[in-house]
């Protein structure tokens, strides 16, 4: 799944996220939101994105499969 930095996102881990764990303190169900930071390699490229933890706080990078679309 292709993700957009900016949109709001529900994290449930797949299995590389729940073995090799860049994004610390997120729990499955927690919202989290794609950024684009600056010298860093835009969302989905080799499906990694990084994301802000729902307290707005940076929290790592995650597998653009872990991040499913907010209804």
């Amino acid at each position: 799944m292709k993700v957009r930095a900016g949109s709001v996102y529900r994290f449930n881990p797949n299995l590389l996220d729940q073995i090799h764990v860049c994004a610390r303190g997120l729990k499955a169900g927690d919202k989290v939101m794609v950024v684009k930071l600056n010298g860093a390699p835009p969302p989905n490229t080799m499906g990694q994105c990084h994301v802000n933890g729902p307290d707005g706080q940076f929290a790592g990078m995650v597998s653009c499969k872990s991040l499913e679309k907010i209804a």
